[in-house]
């Protein structure tokens, strides 16, 4: 009988969300059970960092945990009920933990709890309050790849497509730039590393821009706009 506790891990496909895994399975306390990815009932792709569902399986069958992609509605209506149900239904499987992949954004955490603690959940999240330096710095340690897949078009033109997260990469971004992306300025998409039993293949035929309009806390409706990795 495992002693271990059961968790589902909140898998985004990018670099934050291996590291964390990767220190979760180092550390042996948690049986991670599930890869649980939001994905769009719209298009089959995850949400934000738009990775195909086919290759989010491929990360996951080379981690050797199971996916499981939950589809949400274009709006997000359907968001929350969906995700409650995900949650209850793993509690009965004796899951009491959720893993994030977050690394300091307060307003984040703060809604996790807020959603997961009535549930009888508890948010685990093993890069916290480590600094966006010492995060990218892990990473790159850790012998774990990844492509930038989407960039803030003010902030990361679209040369940085497709290209490896490395040292001289990172050197390489505007001083405003939050090394880790925390803002937004990029994601990425995690293909190689000790955590891969093989080499997840994609290749990026062609890159679009994309804009995604938001509603700030004030009311106010912002449009912003990102150069999009087509992932084949």
């Amino acid at each position: 009988m495992s002693l271990k506790k059961k968790a589902v891990f909140n898998w985004s496909g990018g670099k934050d969300s291996a590291l964390a895994l990767r220190k979760v399975l180092q550390e042996n306390e948690y049986e991670v059970i599930a890869l649980l990815t939001t994905i769009s009932a719209e298009n089959l792709k995850s949400s934000i960092h738009q990775i195909p569902v086919e290759i989010l399986e491929k990360q996951a069958k080379s981690i050797g945990i199971p996916l499981k992609p939950v589809e949400i509605s274009k709006n997000l209506k359907n968001y929350e009920q969906k995700m409650t149900e995900v949650i209850l239904d793993f509690k009965q499987q004796g899951v009491e933990h959720f893993i994030f992949g977050d690394v300091h954004l307060s307003e984040v955490k703060s809604y996790r709890e807020k959603q997961l603690n009535p549930l009888g959940m508890q948010v685990i999240e093993p890069l916290w309050d480590k600094t966006s330096e010492e995060v990218v710095a892990e990473f790159l340690a850790s012998g774990l790849k990844a492509k930038i897949i989407v960039t803030q078009v003010d902030k990361l033109d679209e040369s940085y497509i497709g290209k490896d997260l490395s040292q001289e990469l990172v050197n390489s971004f505007p001083a405003d730039i939050d090394v880790c992306g925390e803002n937004g300025e990029y994601h990425s998409l995690v293909y190689d590393g000790d955590i891969f039993q093989e080499k997840v293949e994609f290749s990026i035929p062609k890159v679009s821009k994309i804009s995604y309009d938001f509603t700030l806390n004030t009311g106010e409706n912002i449009t912003s706009y990102f150069w999009q990795a087509e992932l084949v």
